[in-house]
């Protein structure tokens, strides 16, 4: 068996330089909500259809890291580093098992840096700035960034370096009533610190087919936000929720299952909505 542990990377692609990655913020104040597990699978669901992608776990709790089975001593230097130590995303991204996908992960310092943040120069923008010394021959075409359970200085600048915001809404009780403050947040940013900033989409999540509840907060959602939640619904799934624990995206620990088979039609949907096919004349 080939040894999944990443390994740091500072190589440079091969070919025509790339423009701007599309960046992409897995975001919602709430935990619980299959935040983390959406970024990991999503990232991988991408990568697997041939599209390079860059997981930045900014979460402190670090689970991204762990999802994606990079190990404790590994992470020594990772979104700590890009925020306020100036880092380069080639210096600290590592390659991690999943072909095509990078992750720069989540070190023990991260815990610390919403205080550390407060007193920073262009707190708001760290990782923003951090980003843009991507360069022209970096490789990715996504950036996907795990933002922690929180609306802190972590989460805004997730917020201020994406281009738009995707959040995973569980089928539960209290969930619109949750998102509102997420969308006033999102709202806010657009107006003072992100012109650009879009919703991306909103993903149901934690769906059971059994539960009444399930469908009523889903067509609660639709009925309000329209076409931005999307047509994939993620279901309550046993293998996404052991997939963790053996470091392994759900797509790759069972692909057949309902959950995984889930993450792949939400990237492609995610890619239909970025790259809609042009009509062809009559």
């Amino acid at each position: 068996m080939s040894d999944p542990r990443p390994n740091q990377t500072n190589s440079s692609p091969s070919g025509a330089s790339r423009q701007k990655p599309n960046i992409v913020a897995v975001a919602n104040q709430k935990g619980g909500v299959g935040k983390t597990t959406t970024a990991i699978n999503l990232a991988t669901a991408l990568s697997a259809t041939g599209e390079h992608v860059l997981l930045i776990d900014l979460d402190p709790q670090g689970n991204a890291s762990t999802g994606l089975g990079v190990p404790r001593e590994d992470r020594a230097t990772g979104t700590y580093a890009l925020l306020l130590d100036g880092a380069s995303p080639k210096d600290v991204a590592l390659t991690s098992f999943v072909p095509n996908l990078d992750v720069i992960a989540a070190e023990p310092d991260l815990a610390g840096a919403e205080i550390e943040l407060v007193s920073t120069e262009r707190r708001e923008y760290r990782l923003r700035d951090a980003l843009a010394q991507l360069g022209p021959d970096h490789p990715y075409s996504f950036v996907i960034i795990d933002c922690p359970p929180s609306l802190g200085l972590l989460t805004l600048n997730g917020l201020v370096a994406a281009d738009s915001v995707l959040v995973p809404l569980q089928c539960e009780f209290f969930a619109l009533e949750g998102i509102s403050q997420l969308m006033r947040t999102i709202e806010r940013v657009k107006r003072a610190l992100n012109p650009a900033l879009r919703l991306q989409g909103i993903v149901l999540t934690m769906f059971d087919r059994r539960n009444n509840l399930s469908d009523l907060v889903a067509a609660d959602a639709r009925g309000f936000f329209g076409t931005q939640v999307y047509d994939t619904v993620i279901p309550r799934n046993i293998r996404i929720s052991e997939s963790p624990s053996h470091g392994k995206p759900v797509i790759l620990y069972d692909f057949r299952s309902p959950g995984a088979q889930a993450y792949i039609r939400l990237a492609q949907e995610l890619l239909q909505r970025e790259r809609p096919q042009p009509v062809n004349a009559a």
